[in-house]
């Protein structure tokens, strides 16, 4: 098989979410290889994508691109990325979303000894 491929691609395992609608369908996938001209996705079932491009979001990258479909097989979904709108993601809110679990973890933790005591 001839592999027309402009940029040789790397073998990986990145969490990713398609985003497939207007009104913000995402779908969760992996992307198996990437170059800095496409990737080979994989979902885990079937999908209904649009026949145009999407946007592919992969956090570890920090970055979305816009996704063009090059060919389908399966769950599987090779894609080139278009440069008309790559953009950064925003800043990852994770240390803040950790703090205010820890404090809620805290004072669960508080109310189930007051709990115990009473009881």
């Amino acid at each position: 098989m001839l592999d027309r491929r402009q940029d040789a691609r790397e073998k990986v395992v990145y969490g990713a979410v398609a985003e497939i609608g207007e009104r913000g369908a995402t779908r969760d996938c992996l992307v198996r290889d990437l170059s800095a001209n496409g990737a080979c996705i994989e979902f885990s079932s079937s999908i209904h994508l649009p026949r145009e491009q999407f946007s592919l979001r992969i956090a570890r990258k920090g970055r979305s691109f816009l996704s063009k479909i090059i060919w389908w097989r399966d769950n599987f979904v090779g894609v080139a990325f278009s440069s008309e709108r790559p953009y950064e993601l925003p800043g990852s809110d994770l240390a803040e979303r950790l703090r205010k679990s820890e404090k809620k973890k805290r004072q669960l933790q508080r109310r189930i000894n007051e709990l115990l005591r009473e009881g």
